[in-house]
């Protein structure tokens, strides 16, 4: 038990870190330059308006679903705030469904990378899209071990952008490697480790009882409600 504790700490607290500094990152494409981060390796198609039109509204929604995983999957919180929990969940959904799954899969098809790169982001996409609409549909059927393992599943996905940017920062030289078989082989690696990372969690930190009893009644109310 201190040992799941622990790494759920961990897990949490390294969430939050570099959800800040991708914050961070964020915040410097509020000025709306085209020369400025990741658009400075994009300029042929920085003068596509349906490109830049994604791009952003990718990069400023995203900000949400990094950040409600901090309360998502707390066994505490979702115990003392089942209803709060249910809300920022469906929040999450409808953001990753109907705003970043479309824009994704537009921007991924002009992914640098080359065909290696556009495969990853597109199957990325489609993993994304596939774990959080499982996830609802388990919860619907009030399955909550199911529903959890595809909210961790999607949300190793989501912070893919995260463990994008560790590596490139880490391992990245432009004297060794080509920029753009590093970025292609960064996007399918990423999504591999983050994938077994998922996995992981789901086999080591089980889904407590108590936490299943709850969301069960919280499921009942639901849709009594509805």
């Amino acid at each position: 038990m201190l040992k799941k504790n622990i790494l759920n700490i961990i897990l949490v607290t390294a969430v939050f870190i570099f959800g800040i500094l991708m914050l961070n990152t964020i915040l410097q494409y509020s000025t709306f330059e085209t020369n400025i981060g990741f658009l400075k390796f994009k300029q042929a198609v920085v003068g596509n308006k349906y490109w830049m039109l994604f791009f952003y509204i990718h990069i400023f929604s995203i900000t949400f679903c990094l950040f409600a995983g901090l309360t998502q999957f707390s066994s505490l919180f979702m115990k003392e705030n089942r209803r709060l929990h249910g809300i920022i969940g469906k929040l999450y959904v409808y953001n990753i469904l109907i705003i970043n799954v479309p824009a994704c899969f537009f921007l991924g098809l002009f992914s640098n990378g080359g065909l290696i790169g556009i495969s990853g982001f597109l199957v990325q996409d489609f993993l994304w899209a596939y774990f959080t609409l499982s996830a609802v549909l388990f919860i619907q059927k009030k399955n909550i071990p199911a529903h959890r393992t595809s909210m961790i599943f999607s949300y190793s996905v989501t912070v893919t952008a995260i463990t994008f940017r560790i590596i490139k920062n880490i391992f990245y030289n432009e004297n060794i490697f080509s920029y753009q078989l590093f970025y292609g082989l960064n996007v399918w690696i990423s999504l591999l480790l983050n994938l077994g990372i998922a996995y992981f969690i789901v086999k080591k930190l089980p889904l407590k009882s108590d936490c299943i009893k709850e969301n069960n009644n919280y499921g009942s109310e639901t849709q009594t409600e509805a």
